[in-house]
């Protein structure tokens, strides 16, 4: 029988990577895995930002990071009982960060993640991140597109509404 032993989420507080934590928590339940929470402070991002170099840009990032995983790992380890849970924070590239690094340093043979966090203009400038995973990642990705009724829908809603995640969508 198939196992997943390390099932890793990249988070960007987009709705779609919280609906893909929600399914890769039931994975993880179903499977006994361990789950990875994992945020990238992306540093090509970072250049509209002044550059990584002034720290208390830094230091808000990692804080804001820190602080998101933790709302999500508390409320993962209340509503479903999930206790084996790490966070993760990275800087670089998103793509290569998930596809190659991590997950070979973490051994995580899952990668389960939203369908797109970014948007349209993002994705034509820097690539998708979810396109660059599924063709370099080596170990299985599963690409969350519908929501948790596993239905397709202009209406996708995360179960994991976060401070962050509203503050985000508003801006």
């Amino acid at each position: 029988m198939l196992k997943y032993q390390s099932i890793v989420v990249p988070l960007d507080t987009s709705k779609f990577a919280e609906l893909a934590l929600a399914k890769a928590v039931a994975v993880a339940i179903r499977n006994e895995s361990h789950l990875d929470l994992l945020s990238i402070i992306d540093t090509h991002q970072s250049n509209y930002y002044g550059g990584l170099s002034n720290g208390s840009i830094v230091n808000s990032l990692v804080e804001d990071a820190t602080e998101y995983l933790a709302e999500l790992t508390s409320q993962v380890k209340e509503k479903y009982g999930l206790t084996d849970i790490s966070t993760h924070i990275r800087f670089g590239n998103p793509k290569t960060v998930i596809a190659l690094d991590f997950t070979k340093e973490h051994h995580n043979d899952l990668i389960m993640m939203g369908a797109t966090g970014m948007g349209a203009l993002e994705r034509v400038m820097t690539g998708s991140v979810t396109d660059f995973v599924t063709r370099n990642a080596t170990c299985d990705v599963l690409v969350v597109r519908t929501n948790l009724a596993n239905q397709p829908g202009e209406k996708i809603e995360s179960p994991f509404r976060t401070t962050m995640s509203q503050e985000q969508e508003e801006n």
